[in-house]
């Protein structure tokens, strides 16, 4: 198999994001596995950055063994590109002439689509992550027998802009993150004649903690409820806090809410003694806390994926999740590593429930574990992506 190009708007080891985070674990575990690759990116710096800004140099480097080949970005017409991403923020869908304006004023480079054109026969396939920035679109649209999407679809107004159902309709295969991703996008996109597979992120299985060594830094006992990640809007944090300031007012007992990740979130004056922010953390104590806990509460909508959730369970703990969410909830179905909540009283009989059976709690940590080792476990992943690319070159490259 020739080498796989995997393509995504900016790359680095230390980047934040979901999707940033899949590709770095996808590509040196393929890496590992004898999988000829490079990553194709521009020189932008990362989400956040100015993204009229060629932070890195062009050309080729080397990212710890990997082979990065980095394109300069043309300069964008920012004010023209927010004015239309704003109605996609709030739940408007665009005519086309401005959807023509959000992609093409979207973080791009003509040097990249140049690059794969004049270079495709030496790729493999080229694969894309995620599906709404512009590398993604017009590199499928440059090459789209050789195009493999792991998109990360979310149920978001972008997914339904025509040039996306378009363009992606043309792709030669899909990878999804999740079972209701899937099920989500066949009514969406035209995709009769794409190869399509769900197969998860990867996840390192074989990990430790130590319930003790996290009483002992953090001076935290008793029953706690951990959240563990961004602490903004978008994940619905506001939604457990108020939830929780709720339980504390109704229960009266000593349940504690313990907060692990970046930004900032305000809590009411009369649960700040319950409620511990510790911020960001490094991967052990991430990995003490939530075994210590009584459960995870992943409160986000909007998911595709969630790294937590997998981590709770190979912590040996049961997660709780919105009912909005179907990524999450189908995860906690299907494991029967945990519950799903709607509204407070379900919230409350959820927590209450967890904290009075400790031995069935325990047994959904177990399941969950099980869950994460049979179907994300690295070598499982990487099994499925290999024999799935080989799959869409057989019936697209033959």
């Amino acid at each position: 198999m020739k080498k796989i190009g995997f393509v995504i708007p900016w790359y680095g080891e230390d980047i934040p994001g979901g999707a940033e985070m899949e590709l770095r674990g996808l590509v040196h575990h393929l890496h590992d596995a004898g999988v000829a690759l490079e990553v194709l990116t521009t020189c932008v710096k990362e989400f956040t950055s100015d993204w009229n800004i060629n932070y890195h140099p062009a050309g080729l480097t080397e990212i710890n063994g990997i082979s990065v080949r980095r394109f300069k970005v043309r300069k964008r017409d920012t004010q023209a590109f927010d004015s239309v991403n704003i109605k996609l923020m709030n739940g408007q869908m665009l005519d086309r002439e401005e959807e023509h304006i959000f992609i093409h004023e979207m973080v791009n480079s003509e040097d990249m689509y140049r690059y794969m054109k004049e270079h495709e026969d030496e790729y493999g396939l080229f694969v894309f992550i995620p599906y709404m920035f512009g590398t993604t679109y017009y590199g499928t649209l440059a090459c789209p027998q050789k195009a493999v999407l792991i998109p990360c679809f979310h149920d978001e107004a972008y997914i339904y802009m025509k040039i996306f159902r378009e363009a992606y309709s043309k792709a030669a295969g899909i990878v999804y993150n999740a079972q209701p991703e899937y099920e989500m996008m066949q009514p969406i996109y035209n995709l009769e004649n794409t190869c399509q597979q769900v197969i998860g992120v990867g996840m390192n299985t074989d990990i430790s903690y130590d319930k003790q060594r996290f009483y002992e830094k953090y001076k935290i006992d008793g029953p706690f409820i951990v959240y563990a990640g961004r602490k903004d809007v978008g994940k619905n944090i506001y939604t457990l806090i108020n939830y929780f300031e709720q339980y504390k007012k109704r229960m009266q007992n000593d349940m504690k809410l313990v907060l692990i990740g970046g930004g900032e979130v305000e809590i009411p004056e009369g649960i700040k003694k319950d409620v511990y922010d510790l911020g960001f953390v490094d991967i052990q104590d991430k990995y003490d806390i939530t075994a210590a806990a009584t459960l995870l509460c992943q409160p986000s909508k909007n998911e595709s994926f969630s790294i937590v959730i997998m981590e709770s369970w190979l912590c040996g703990r049961p997660v709780l999740v919105h009912e909005a969410c179907e990524v999450t909830k189908h995860f906690a179905k299907d494991s029967n590593g945990g519950l799903y909540f709607g509204n407070y009283p379900e919230f409350e009989h959820c927590v209450n429930y967890i904290l009075e059976h400790p031995n069935e709690a325990a047994q959904m940590g177990r399941n969950g574990c099980k869950y994460v080792k049979e179907n994300f476990d690295w070598k499982v992943v990487i099994k499925k992506y290999t024999d799935f690319f080989e799959e869409v070159i057989r019936k697209y490259q033959q």
